[in-house]
């Protein structure tokens, strides 16, 4: 069980983008979280892949608070992907650090055995989102939050994509949290739909 109960944060003096935020997901669930901008979905992201500083409220996974040393069981992939890559080294080590990536999911999500040589500006957008997804697959992942992955993606490369992460999600009872602005995909996708402005309490937007 994922659990986040009451959290609130802010960039500086403004505003607060997530007011007592609370939600609970199942382990093994597939949650899309929809809403306007603004409303503090990738912020929320940012809090769960411990990217961002808890200021108020409390997240666990089964429990416990998530660990921050070592492999996070949290991962989380952006919609720009180079913004995860370190561009001084070649894409093999990037990959290797995460996991041993088996060569029949690498064919199935389309990607190519030569791109691991590259560094990742001699990629296109496409590709590194490609291995930017197979990055996180990482069996060891308890959570996987896909932040508008596929957003500029054609959509015979959205399927591909989405097929095999429902299918490593399955095969490793893997919480799945889709961040989108598209409802059609999120509930092709999802089991549950939660719409972040009602989340909220008392937001002031």
């Amino acid at each position: 069980m994922l659990s986040i109960q009451n959290v609130s944060y802010r960039y500086g003096s403004a505003a607060p983008v997530l007011r007592h935020v609370s939600l609970e997901i199942a382990r093994g669930e597939r949650v899309a979280l929809l809403g306007p901008s603004g409303y503090g979905k990738s912020t929320l992201a940012l809090l769960l892949a411990g990217y961002l500083p808890m200021q108020e409220g409390r997240i666990t996974l089964g429990g416990n608070p998530i660990l921050r040393s070592g492999y996070c069981p949290v991962q989380l992939v952006y919609q720009h992907p180079e913004k995860a890559m370190d561009p001084r080294w070649k894409l093999a080590k990037t990959l290797s650090e995460a996991w041993d990536i088996p060569a029949e999911l690498f064919t199935a999500m389309g990607a190519e055995e030569h791109w691991r040589s590259r560094f990742p500006h001699e990629l296109s957008g496409g590709q590194l989102q490609r291995l930017s997804i197979l990055r996180a697959l990482n069996p060891a992942t308890r959570v996987l939050i896909a932040d508008e992955i596929t957003a500029s993606l054609d959509p015979i490369t959205q399927a591909q994509i989405w097929s095999v992460i429902s299918g490593q999600a399955a095969e490793h009872d893997m919480t799945l949290i889709v961040i989108t602005h598209n409802e059609h995909l999120a509930k092709r996708i999802c089991t549950r739909i939660v719409r972040v402005e009602e989340l909220q309490d008392t937001a002031e937007h």
